[in-house]
């Protein structure tokens, strides 16, 4: 008999949900399409129905942050932010530490995320150190894109900055860039080891 995933824990607690609902919808709804899937296909890899993936497409529903997982690693889509908690916060005074080595790995094809001080709940900067795997613009189904404006420091290696906008632009360790994620975005390695960056990422 054909499995049928449960749907009834799609919808958790506010502390859990996902932010940009409808952003998050939009950003999946056209990472499988550009994939050419169907809802039914892309829900079945994932391994969740496909009216709670029509639901959250639409932003019809708030989906857990396991199902926000699974939706990442069946579409590839290669945006961290989306793997963290994030939102307001009443609450002052508020510290939260990572050490060295420790944080939360987050792999994709094209780069492997060390997400750091990711015990808060709710917190709208997210900072994360990532390895560049990918090796050419090609490797890239799509530009990387997500509401907020996001800082990188180049700690070790080499690479080139693509931008929507702009010219590819060659960093080294000790350069940095401010930008708009909402702008297309993708970065690939080009010293003989893969570079090495430190993100901070502020939330739209």
């Amino acid at each position: 008999m054909e499995w049928i995933p449960r749907e009834e824990n799609v919808v958790t607690s506010e502390a859990e949900q996902a932010p940009d609902g409808e952003i998050l919808g939009k950003m999946i709804r056209e990472a499988r399409k550009e994939k050419g899937l169907t809802l039914e296909e892309a829900a079945g890899a994932a391994g969740i129905g496909r009216s709670t993936l029509s639901k959250i497409e639409n932003n019809q529903t708030k989906p857990s942050f396991d199902i926000i997982r699974r939706l990442m690693q069946t579409l590839e889509l290669e945006t961290p932010q989306l793997f963290v908690q994030t939102g307001k916060s009443d609450i002052s005074g508020r510290r939260d530490f990572t050490p060295s080595g420790q944080g939360e790995h987050k792999e994709t094809r094209t780069y492997d995320h060390e997400l750091l001080c990711n015990e808060l709940s709710s917190k709208r900067m997210v900072p994360y150190i990532s390895t560049i795997k990918a090796r050419e613009a090609a490797d890239f189904d799509s530009w990387v894109r997500h509401s907020g404006e996001e800082f990188m420091f180049v700690l070790s290696g080499e690479l080139t900055l693509y931008t929507e906008h702009y010219r590819p632009l060659q960093m080294k360790p000790g350069d940095s860039v401010y930008y708009d994620s909402g702008m297309g975005h993708g970065c690939v390695s080009t010293s003989e080891e893969d570079a090495k960056v430190l993100w901070v990422s502020l939330q739209g």
